[in-house]
């Protein structure tokens, strides 16, 4: 089933029955046949349309934010910026795809060549509930204005997100079954992966998750892009006002319940300044993050996107505890709901679970560094690599050592965040592909080279 539950309360609000396979076969050769007409739509054509979308989706940011606090418990004001974001990417593709996709001429050995940027057919998105607009927006909007056409599977928890998602792209102009949303269920995923009619598989979602689909898509050979979990380090070198770096540092990580991927989950503080920063981190995130409605503005801390996510990242905390960790702050569950607080652990070492796993909710680790070298080797040694942040007061020192960071994305005294025109994406366990700014457009695309 599909459920709304309020994680504020726990309250059950409505259920929806999955997909039958049936209709599953149906959606597949709905988006197969409808690819042949938009392909050949002009880009100018197909770019108006996802411009449209960028419009309606502001119109109805209000509509949106108050869906997404209800599903999965989001601040109500950070879904407002979420929707931000959202019409940043459909305006960035909509006003930048035609010249993305223009022919790209060649000069080769003996004469002549084009490289033609052309779409491959229907996609499959898999999306997840942390952000459940946004997420949808990176994979959609550039393969739409690329010509390809979409079968998207929401998370379980977001159907009244998947609905409203899918009415506003084809209130925008964009064809019925060129983009179909779907309630089918996991288990239905590699049926819908061997069926030769889909063609490639976005996945943004768990790193198990992440493990099925491709397995799935590589036994098929189907283009893959997977965003998947991540343990983002932080690093901070010095600092000239440490109250504002804490307030920033502890925002990012607090952002969204502690609920996104390039969270800065890891902070690693050298030795100078690590316990002024653990002392000021740990009473800040006390007296600031503060559990409250996430459906009022003023709220610091909501719920985590369900009673099972609390719970698990509670049992994380107390098994961080139990192996010798540290707690600082926080680390009790609060009821009803999906309230848990916001945590500081230190004194994490690599023999404790937490040291390598993702704990995605509002808990915070913070390492002791001697030196520079020190800090960058803690912050590589983690399965993942999404993103990184590096704070210092030294621009050249910063490079430097975020140069060295193993990690698709590193950020200079700012934390994780996305914007239209910088791609996004990671590399070990963290996934493989990119998306957003130019190279978002060119993962489903048939780069094919015309010989003049």
């Amino acid at each position: 089933m599909y459920t709304v539950t309020n994680p504020a309360t726990g309250e059950l609000i409505e259920e929806t029955a999955n997909s039958t396979d049936e209709e599953v076969r149906a959606a597949i050769d709905r988006v197969h046949r409808a690819y042949k007409e938009w392909r050949r739509r002009p880009v100018t054509e197909r770019a108006k349309i996802v411009l449209r979308a960028a419009e309606l989706f502001a119109e109805r940011a209000d509509e949106l934010a108050g869906i997404m606090t209800l599903e999965m418990g989001k601040r109500i004001n950070e879904g407002r910026g979420e929707i931000g974001i959202v019409v940043d990417i459909f305006n960035y593709y909509g006003t930048n795809g035609p010249d993305l996709l223009a022919d790209e001429p060649l000069t080769i050995k003996g004469g002549e060549a084009v490289i033609t940027k052309e779409p491959i057919g229907a996609l499959l998105g898999v999306m997840p509930w942390n952000f459940p607009c946004y997420q949808v927006a990176r994979f959609v909007a550039p393969n739409l204005v690329l010509g390809n056409t979409i079968l998207l599977k929401h998370a379980s928890i977001c159907p009244r997100s998947a609905a409203a998602i899918e009415r506003i792209l084809h209130d925008a102009g964009v064809p019925e079954d060129v983009y179909v949303n779907t309630f089918a269920a996991s288990r239905q995923i590699p049926a819908v992966l061997a069926d030769p009619r889909i063609v490639g598989v976005s996945l943004t979602g768990s790193e198990q998750a992440g493990i099925s689909v491709a397995a799935e898509a590589g036994k098929n050979l189907k283009r893959t892009v997977l965003e998947l979990g991540g343990s983002d380090p932080l690093i901070v070198l010095d600092s000239a006002d440490l109250d504002q770096t804490v307030r920033q540092t502890a925002t990012a990580r607090m952002r969204n319940c502690g609920q996104s991927c390039n969270a800065p989950k890891r902070m690693i503080v050298l030795d100078d300044l690590y316990e002024d920063f653990v002392e000021k981190l740990s009473k800040h995130v006390a007296d600031y993050f503060v559990a409250g409605d996430p459906a009022d503005p003023t709220t610091t801390l909501p719920p985590l996107a369900s009673i099972a996510a609390a719970d698990e990242v509670h049992g994380q905390v107390e098994t961080a505890v139990q192996q010798g960790a540290t707690l600082r702050a926080g680390g009790n569950r609060i009821g009803p709901g999906a309230y848990l607080e916001a945590t500081v652990l230190t004194d994490v070492t690599p023999d404790m679970n937490a040291y390598y796993e993702e704990i995605f909710g509002p808990v915070v680790l913070v390492f002791r560094a001697r030196d520079e070298q020190e800090a960058i080797a803690i912050a590589n040694d983690s399965p993942f690599g999404l993103g990184a942040s590096v704070w210092g007061t030294d621009p050249q020192r910063n490079r430097r050592v975020a140069e060295q960071l193993e990690a698709g994305m590193v950020y200079l005294n700012r934390a994780g965040g996305s914007q239209a025109d910088l791609p996004f994406g990671g590399i070990k366990r963290s996934g493989m592909g990119r998306e957003l700014g130019a190279a978002g457009i060119e993962e489903f695309m048939n780069k094919k080279s015309i010989r003049l």
